[in-house]
């Protein structure tokens, strides 16, 4: 396969019908109750990233990016590297990339990577917003996110979250490290 080929090959799954009707359910719930109370509240709780992390949390649930702390996390921490960058530094453009690079590296750095949080300096800075943007809209919006995730999801039979693997009941045998026993360093 050309190189051309591989580069624009699809490595998703073709989905089932479920999965489709779960996820446009999912998108349609989310941002339907989000754009409902704001207009009831007069609140703007409606930040375009949310839209992308719905296509994860009702397309892709098994993903480690789509678990609630990630969503949760990620999207606190990115708006926050954004607001403190703008608090710190003039907004330029290249104070926006730096904002978006820090949220990358405390994402990963936290293990809550969750891609469409990656966005979330960039409006925070354009914005000029506040430090209360963390919790209206930010906070408020990934917790409906989470929140109608795990209401669908546990309505159609879709696990979500992801479950841990539970430990092992025995612990593991520890193997006697034979580089410091006496009796076998002399065998060497």
């Amino acid at each position: 396969m050309s190189w051309q080929k591989e580069l624009f090959a699809r490595r998703l799954p073709r989905p089932g019908w479920k999965r489709l009707a779960v996820a446009g359910t999912g998108g349609v719930i989310v941002i339907g109750l989000l754009g409902l109370m704001s207009d009831l509240t007069q609140l703007p709780l409606l930040v375009a990233s949310f839209g992308a992390s719905c296509v994860l949390v009702f397309t892709l649930p098994e993903a480690p990016v789509s678990q609630p702390l990630n969503v949760v996390a990620g999207h606190l921490i990115s708006a926050a590297c954004g607001l403190l960058i703008a608090a710190l530094l003039p907004v330029t453009w290249w104070s926006i990339a730096l904002a978006v690079g820090l949220a990358i590296v405390v994402m990963a750095t936290l293990r809550v990577t969750h891609p469409p949080a990656g966005g979330n300096p960039i409006v925070v800075m354009t914005a000029a917003a506040s430090w209360s943007y963390l919790v209206l809209p930010i906070l408020v919006g990934v917790l409906v996110v989470v929140l109608v995730g795990l209401l669908v999801h546990r309505l159609t039979g879709t696990v979500y979250p992801i479950r841990s693997p539970r430990p092992a009941t025995e612990p593991l045998a520890v193997q006697p490290d034979t580089a410091t026993r006496p009796d076998t360093a002399a065998q060497d």
